[in-house]
């Protein structure tokens, strides 16, 4: 492949890219295939590249790279391909992150579970970031780090050898067959990071698995940024002026209002960036003040899959870590499963730590508040009788991020609690995916841990997502009553055309008290002689509602995994999206259904009657 052709195909495409590549966060399933994310896209787009085929048109039918952004998006894979065919290897082995340390923590991840040797290598400086201790002390990451004064010194070692460079503009690396993975840092931008040799693409899964799970790709906007540099091989040039610290400020306040909590919020990348921070926290936590006790992570196994997922990520690594069951749904009760584990946890004599969702994905439960306040708050003992350690409750409320629980007087005030958002749910309406985390009184000592593990995998925020932030959370808290509202309505018609379907929502009565998600699940009538058949019948039956919606009103609905979004609605089915990695005796093959306070709801109303007239 000619450079010059391909680095001329890339700027037509740079002028010509459909809008949605840098404003979406969530993208279509229906024309996503998991287990070719990337390559797909990337097979596609080099068929256009072939033809000299730049069109807006074109380039939007291009399959889904990945289902969120965070993950990759088309921007990430066109950044990476056109890397891999400058330096001659293979899309694949090159990965984009926003962070510039996160990368590091791959290698040494995959080199820690396979008891496989690391050196640090790198000319200029490392990450700042990078805090060399904790990641021996907490991570239990084994390494040493040398500065060497170029690539070319560099001797053979009896492991694996990470090459860590500053750049300022994007090109032709210069390589060694001593260098096993070469991250190229990028001020403002993020990293690079590049797989080198053949035998070394076994890591190539295991650093994307860090990237889907404890960290993100490079932004769309700074791939953008990215992509003008690597066609104009020109050096990198200071940010367009993003008013970092006024939007930071507004945004740390906004927060402080919605969710009444005492303590200053931090601002990740995204959602599991911001629970892989506070999961590190507070294991350091435990390392620091309950030195050689077990710790266990307590969590629900059907709750989004990447919450489940990155907890036995954590676990796997970390002997002194175990992830226990915590049944919540259906017929379990949370605050019962509660009570019975923290009282075995406690005989243990271990340190537990609970994360849970409030309301509960997907059947949108709320447990007895006060009676969960009661059970977290319970002295219990040891075997030996001694008082056990207390359980740091961890609540994702992403769902409903507009209650209050952590604030003088709020339900979970007097017990140590933390909560936790997605901000591509209603914070940002879906523009951006950065997460935020709160405390209440009682855990000021553990942000500060938190803030620190957020600092080190340089998860934080960036300038345009606390911008976007900035922008809609003052008007999160009426957005969120606008779609409830639509919400409700939709499903009062449903139980009404289609009595016998089973819908998941809160009540009433949940409302009142100010639960009010705009997302439901639904169970729809099945039949057939068989268990096996009636569950057939009934999975065929939920693509044939999610095609007919999708296909009669396409302005507006959308295959897709998200919430809170400013405008349409958004259908999945939970076990094959959201509960990806959850194990599969967990997963729900019902519908989940969100909608916006912007929406054509007699149309949804309509489709939705037609497809009760055809079962």
């Amino acid at each position: 492949m000619k450079a010059t052709e391909m680095l001329h195909y890339i700027k037509e495409v740079i002028e010509h890219m459909p809008s949605d590549w840098l404003t979406l966060t969530t993208h279509r399933l229906d024309i996503y295939n998991e287990d070719l994310a990337k390559t797909e896209f990337l097979k596609e787009f080099e068929n256009l590249f072939n033809h000299n085929n730049s069109q807006t048109s074109a380039l939007s039918q291009l399959p889904t790279a990945y289902d969120y952004i965070r993950l990759g998006h088309p921007l990430s894979c066109i950044l990476e391909w056109g890397i891999a065919n400058l330096d001659g290897i293979e899309a694949k082995n090159v990965t984009t992150f926003s962070s510039q340390t996160m990368p590091v923590l791959a290698i040494l991840r995959t080199n820690a579970l396979d008891g496989k040797s690391t050196r640090i290598l790198y000319t200029d400086a490392l990450p700042q970031a990078l805090d060399l201790d904790l990641l021996k002390s907490v991570y239990g990451y084994n390494f040493h780090v040398e500065r060497v004064d170029d690539v070319a010194s560099v001797d053979s070692f009896d492991g694996s050898t990470i090459f860590i460079a500053q750049y300022d503009k994007l090109g032709v690396l210069a390589h060694s067959e001593a260098i096993d993975f070469y991250i190229s840092l990028y001020a403002q931008l993020g990293s690079i990071l590049m797989v080198n040799g053949s035998q070394n693409d076994k890591y190539v899964s295991d650093i994307q698995h860090v990237r889907r799970r404890e960290s993100i790709a490079m932004t769309p906007y700074n791939c953008l940024t990215a992509l003008k540099l690597f066609v104009e091989t020109s050096e990198m040039k200071d940010a367009p002026e993003l008013h970092l610290q006024t939007n930071k400020a507004l945004v740390l306040e906004t927060i402080k209002e919605v969710t009444n909590s005492p303590t200053t919020a931090l601002v990740a990348s995204s959602g599991l960036s911001m629970q892989y921070a506070i999961m590190m926290g507070l294991v350091h936590d435990a390392m620091e003040h309950h030195k050689g006790k077990a710790i266990k992570f307590i969590v629900p196994p059907n709750c989004y899959g990447g919450t489940n997922d990155q907890a036995r990520r954590v676990a796997e690594v970390l002997d002194i870590v175990e992830v226990v069951d915590l049944p919540v749904d259906g017929t379990n009760d949370m605050v019962s499963s509660i009570e019975t584990i923290l009282t075995k946890v406690a005989k243990e004599d271990a340190v537990p730590y609970i994360i849970a969702e409030i309301p509960t994905n997907p059947r949108v439960e709320v447990p007895n508040l006060e009676a969960l306040q009661a059970a977290l708050s319970k002295v219990r003992h040891t075997a030996s009788g001694t008082v056990a350690i207390d359980p740091v409750f961890v609540l994702d409320q992403t769902f409903c991020p507009n209650i209050h629980f952590l604030g003088e007087g709020d339900i979970l005030s007097e017990v140590r609690a933390l909560s936790y958002a997605s901000g591509s749910k209603f914070p940002s309406g879906g523009k951006c995916t950065a997460g935020y985390c709160v405390g209440n009184q009682k855990t000021q000592g553990l942000m500060d841990k938190i803030a620190t593990h957020l600092t080190l995998c340089d998860n934080e925020a960036t300038p345009l997502q606390y911008k976007i932030l900035a922008a809609k959370l003052p008007s999160m808290n009426q957005r969120i009553k606008d779609a409830y509202d639509h919400t409700r309505e939709f499903v009062h018609f449903i139980n009404e055309v289609l009595p016998e379907a089973k819908i998941n929502f809160v009540s009433d009565d949940l409302a009142s008290q100010g639960f009010t998600p705009s997302v439901f699940s639904l169970g729809l009538p099945t039949k057939g002689a068989t268990d096996e058949e009636r569950e057939d019948y009934k999975r065929a039956l939920n693509l044939k509602l999610i095609n007919l919606m999708i296909t009669e009103i396409p302005d507006e609905s959308k295959f897709c995994v998200s919430y809170g979004q400013l405008q349409g609605s958004y259908w999945t089915i939970p076990a094959t999206s959201t509960q990806g990695t959850t194990k599969e005796g967990d997963k729900d093959y019902i519908v989940r259904v969100s909608l916006s306070p912007q929406l054509n709801l007699e149309r949804h109303k309509k489709v939705f009657l037609e497809f009760v007239d055809g079962i």
